[in-house]
Formats: structure tokens, sequence, C-alpha cells
């Protein structure tokens, strides 16, 4: 018996899942669209993320990430509070390559994907990832994702960090369930899928036009 590992993300149209919970959140590489899920709220997504975190978990999280939960999740108050609570009893693993200290209670570090891959080999509830943009394409490649839930809010921020970066294998996903919310968020969970087939042995599209022999002939000169 295995381990689930289970990521869920907040996604703008255009792929970018950088600091969408506050101004000064990550504003790496001259992010200033910080916070973006906030200023246009949706509540459609609650049920979401309560079935998300219902019940124990684990958390899998990248350096930096774990960095933005261990600054706030501890002292939140109010109504994050339960939340704060739950996040600090859980188990918290943090994917780096880095020796500084993990000082935020129940933390471990895994120095790669191999022991991403021991750790889910074992007994215990299911991890959760999220943000942690940059470990989705190693655990891809190491068909280590058993879920993937993307909240796709209806805005485009222009730049920032995308979900599926440098790394991302080549592999399809198969959609296990999907709605939209009133305020036109897509909640969509995929599973893996298996490889991408190969092309058509009769392509669906002929390409014998000389226009397009023409084509073919200047993209192999580096001219078209």
């Amino acid at each position: 018996m295995t381990r689930k590992i289970v990521a869920a993300a907040f996604v703008s149209l255009d792929g970018v899942m950088q600091a969408p919970g506050g101004p000064t959140e990550d504003p790496t590489g001259g992010f200033d669209e910080g916070g973006w899920m906030f200023k246009i709220w949706d509540p459609g997504i609650e049920e979401t993320l309560g079935g998300l975190f219902s019940g124990d978990y684990d958390l899998l999280l990248g350096r930096r990430t774990y960095d933005i939960f261990a600054a706030y999740w501890p002292y939140a108050e109010g109504d994050n509070k339960p939340m704060g609570e739950a996040f600090d009893g859980a188990n918290k693993y943090v994917l780096t390559r880095g020796d500084q200290p993990l000082e935020w209670q129940n933390s471990h570090r895994l120095k790669g994907i191999e022991d991403v891959a021991a750790l889910k080999r074992g007994e215990g509830p299911p991890m959760i990832i999220q943000g942690s943009s940059t470990i989705y394409p190693g655990l891809l490649a190491a068909s280590l994702i058993d879920e993937l839930t993307l909240m796709v809010f209806p805005v485009t921020l222009g730049k920032g960090k995308r979900l599926l970066g440098e790394g991302t294998p080549v592999e399809t996903l198969e959609m296990t369930s999907h709605r939209v919310t009133d305020k036109g968020t897509v909640i969509a969970t995929y599973k893996p899928g298996g490889a991408l087939p190969p092309y058509p042995p009769e392509p669906p599209i002929p390409g014998t036009s000389q226009r397009e022999v023409e084509r073919q002939r200047r993209m192999a000169e580096g001219t078209w």
C-alpha cells in the first residue's frame, strides 16, 4: 500500500500561480500582482478547499512555499486560526537542496525526488501539495502525483511563475471531475493518463501542397 500525493493549485488563465494570497507573499522576478486571488475572490472554491483539507493529511512543500507558510500559519488568528492549528499539527515534508533550519514543528527535510518516492511507498495519510511550483515537473516526471486539482480563475496576469515549467514531462492526463463556479472559476481534477500516443499513421491533415513543401524547406534552412 502506498500513500497518495494530491496536488491543488490556484492558477490564472495564462498559467500563473505566483503569490495568490498577498501583495508581499512572493515578489520574485518583479511580480507585482501579489494577492490576485483575493482581488477576485470566488466563494465557489470553498467547497473544494474544504474537501481537500478534511481528515488527516501531511503537507509536501517546496522550500519557498514552506517559508511563506511557516511565517504565517503558526501565527494565524481569527477565521484562519483553525487552519493554522491544523497545519501546525501536520507533518511538513520540505523538498529542498539547502541545509537551512526547518524550525516549524513537525518539519522534515527531503533532499530529492527519491526521498519523496520512498516516503510515498510507506504508510500514512495523503500528502497535499499547495503552491510549490518548482516541484511539479520532477514529481510528474517520476509519476508520483496521484491527483491534480486546478482552480483556474478568469484572469490573466501576464508574467509570473507558471504551474508547469521546464522539465515537465510529455504525458496525458485524465479528467476525473470538473465544474464551473458562478463566478467563472474552472475547477478540474486530473489523474495520470499515460504516455502521449503516436501521431496517426494516416495524417488527418495532408501536408503535400506546394506551399507546404516550400514552408518545410524554409524551416529546414532556418529562414521561416
